[in-house]
């Protein structure tokens, strides 16, 4: 949600802002925000002026009464009526007005920083910085033929699609032997990357929320169509950034306690609403995956900034850790998430595309999820709560991570060769045959 009297008081704001998101977005919104506004805060107006009204006169009934004077009071008690009338019909508009106003509120996204470059789609995203250099492999083959050419001593493939296909669709793996142990091995990397080194807290999460959850983090209700409901009212979690940022949902927190900085390890179920076609093939883009998530909790803009740099480099970690080469991307208003105020990505290279593929998303989020939230903090004992700054990004994508590691440490003869940093949580293994 939006503060309205901050859009009421400096518009242009808004309109600039919105406008960088999508031409036009901001005039035509910022329009009907303020004629809602005007109609709302006069049937407000309205309602509490017939309020007024029918009190001040059935004061004055019973003292006509007391005087009988029977003409007076039925002229009053006549303007009680009409008053109650009154101010039935300016609570109807008010309601009307306040919900037509809410609707367009929630479903707005959030402001981009002047900083942001400004573009339609990702060819408006500005690259900030690369890492390592691409392997140059003869020929190389995607993630999917070299995993399903693996096998298990049984014969059967250590990356099956064809049998989680037949339980439950398309878009979905079942990972054996090695490269699940491989899977288990990188997110467990990870989480001891990020907590021991980098100070995150180590969370277990529940994987069903409701939906006032989903509200608080801005999943709902623009993009109900990219969950996956699971009856009444909750749903699977698109990401732990859901359940992470929630913890300090309706909290007043001391200043003291920031920030907080939580990571989790957990499945994602994701519908790719308006995905089809694209990645069709392999683990790139499925409906159920694992991620590590990273979020933060601070005090303002200045500390969320830093912050952002921060988690983004500890991201960035990992793939060091792991000798990935990488690029850096800063998203440009047209690509970012709605809920983002400044985002960067970090693309991992995939030789059989010969090209970078996203693998973590790290965004600045402002006082967005805060408010929707009611997460606040009080920067000293007697000063009034504020809305805290909220930050989330990947830790990494675990899937991705895999896929990456298969294809950049591929062999000639099929095999892979684990990692230096993986050994250890592969029980000494350092190739895959």
């Amino acid at each position: 949600m939006f503060d309205i009297r901050a859009i009421r008081e400096t518009p242009d704001t808004f309109i600039k802002a919105w406008n960088r998101r999508k031409a036009g977005l901001g005039t035509e919104t910022v329009s009907k925000i303020l004629e809602l506004d005007k109609a709302w805060r006069a049937a407000t107006t309205a309602k509490q002026d017939g309020e007024k009204a029918r009190n001040d006169n059935s004061k004055l009934i019973g003292q006509a009464k007391a005087k009988k004077d029977e003409p007076e009071a039925a002229r009053l008690m006549a303007l009680v009526a009409d008053a109650k009338a009154s101010i039935e019909a300016a609570g109807a508009e008010e309601d009307r007005t306040r919900t037509a106003l809410d609707e367009i509120l929630v479903g707005l996204p959030n402001l981009p920083l002047d900083e942001v470059p400004e573009g339609t789609d990702e060819h408006g995203n500005v690259e900030k910085g690369r890492w390592g250099e691409p392997k140059r492999i003869n020929s190389p083959k995607d993630h999917a033929d070299l995993g399903e050419a693996l096998k298990v001593p049984s014969g059967f493939s250590m990356m099956d699609f064809e049998a989680a296909a037949k339980m439950s669709g398309a878009r979905f793996v079942a990972l054996r032997g090695q490269l699940a142990r491989m899977e288990r091995a990188l997110a467990n990397f990870m989480l001891d990357l990020q907590t021991t080194e980098h100070g995150y807290q180590e969370t277990s999460v529940p994987l069903l929320v409701r939906d006032q959850a989903l509200f608080g983090t801005g999943q709902l209700p623009k993009f109900e169509e990219d969950l996956f409901s699971a009856g009444a009212d909750h749903f699977l979690i698109p990401t732990a950034e859901v359940p992470l940022t929630n913890l300090v949902r309706e909290q007043i927190l001391e200043a003291a306690q920031l920030p907080l900085r939580f990571t989790a390890h957990s499945p994602c179920f994701r519908s790719e609403a308006g995905s089809a076609g694209r990645d069709t093939k392999g683990m790139i883009r499925q409906h159920q995956f694992y991620k590590v998530e990273l979020v933060s909790i601070v005090a303002n803009e200045e500390e969320g900034l830093k912050e952002l740099e921060r988690m983004t480099e500890c991201a960035e970690e990992v793939l060091k850790r792991l000798h990935l080469p990488f690029r850096r991307l800063l998203l440009c208003t047209g690509d970012m998430g709605a809920g983002a105020r400044k985002t960067y990505d970090l693309e991992v290279w995939l030789p059989s595309q010969n090209t970078y593929r996203e693998i973590s998303s790290c965004s600045y989020c402002g006082d967005f999820q805060a408010r929707r939230m009611d997460a606040r903090y009080r920067a000293d004992a007697k000063a009034k709560p504020e809305f805290v700054h909220t930050l989330n990004g990947s830790g990494l994508a675990v899937g991705r991570t895999l896929v990456a590691v298969l294809e950049n440490y591929q062999n000639k003869d099929g095999s892979i060769t684990v990692p230096k940093a993986l050994v250890p949580y592969m029980g000494g293994v350092e190739v895959i045959q």
